[in-house]
């Protein structure tokens, strides 16, 4: 499924739970890593002159290529080939741009991990990488600080997939049982009815019975799909906020990967990520695949 991962870097401490989880996906799917650090120049002082200025991206630049050469040296301690880079622009559109004509099938990145209120406020790149990418993207928390072995299979145990049966949880399914196939993992289906809606507040028994039959029917759908492959599988329909109810879930079970769409049946057309996979994005403490 992954043949190229790319892997943003900015020479930061924080990017290793990234680089890890990166290298350990290459190793499973045997895939290649493009180390792509995007140029990040200060803010120039009026009085420099040319010279000065080509001292200034020089050093820049070089600070760029140190930072893509200790990943690539990390990886070549493990047998991951690897593809060093170093561009120009803004970030957020450079990494997208650098996704599509390499036509890399996973985007991996690290989040800030802020905790308290703080969590959510994600790194300005990576949500907006999130939110355009037409390349599924897995980010991962910088206090995510979890050991990940090189055996995919001992670094993954439990994924977490929400669903509604749309097209979008449809294709993160699809990534994340191909992930839990290689690992090993046991697939937790979980289905929200969202009684945050105003309309559903009121509403009679029979309307709540029937959304939860329509989310059974999505889980179990999954679930099957799972069992073909000869994975372990659990399927529950929960209520409450989406929100809350898939990060108390991702918690109890203590998953190693929670997979989303980025939109679902609510969602308008245009490419925005979905309210709640936003949400989720925001606070989530454990690595999490969107697919769009």
């Amino acid at each position: 499924m992954y043949e190229t991962i790319l892997l943003p870097v900015n020479g930061s401490d924080g990017a290793d739970a990234a680089t890890a989880r990166a290298f350990s996906l290459a190793e499973a799917f045997d895939a290649t890593v493009h180390v792509l650090h995007v140029l990040e120049f200060p803010a120039e002082p009026a009085d420099l002159d040319p010279g000065q200025r080509d001292d200034l991206r020089e050093f820049v630049e070089q600070r760029g290529r140190a930072a893509t050469a200790a990943v690539a040296e990390r990886a070549a301690d493990r047998g991951v080939e690897t593809v060093e880079a170093v561009a120009d622009g803004e970030p957020h559109r450079t990494i997208r741009e650098y996704a599509r004509e390499h036509d890399v099938d996973l985007i991996v990145m690290g989040t800030h991990g802020r905790r308290g209120a703080e969590r959510v406020r994600l790194g300005s790149t990576t949500e907006r990488v999130l939110m355009l990418s037409d390349v599924p993207v897995l980010s991962v928390s910088s206090t995510d600080d979890r050991t990940v072995p090189a055996d995919l299979r001992l670094a993954i145990d439990d994924v977490v997939v929400p669903t509604d049966g749309s097209e979008f949880a449809d294709r993160a399914a699809e990534h994340a049982l191909s992930i839990a196939e290689l690992a090993g993992a046991t697939v937790h289906a979980i289905y929200v009815v969202d009684e945050t809606i105003a309309d559903l507040r009121d509403a009679p028994r029979s309307i709540v019975g029937l959304l939860k039959e329509g989310g059974r029917r999505a889980t179990d759908d999954l679930a099957t799909e799972a069992r073909d492959r000869g994975l372990s599988v659990t399927g529950d329909v929960l209520r409450g906020s989406p929100e809350e109810a898939i990060l108390e879930y991702a918690e109890g079970v203590d998953a190693d990967l929670v997979a989303m769409g980025t939109r679902g049946r609510a969602a308008g057309t245009e490419r925005v990520i979905g309210s709640t996979t936003a949400r989720v994005v925001r606070r989530v403490d454990r690595p999490l695949l969107t697919v769009g």
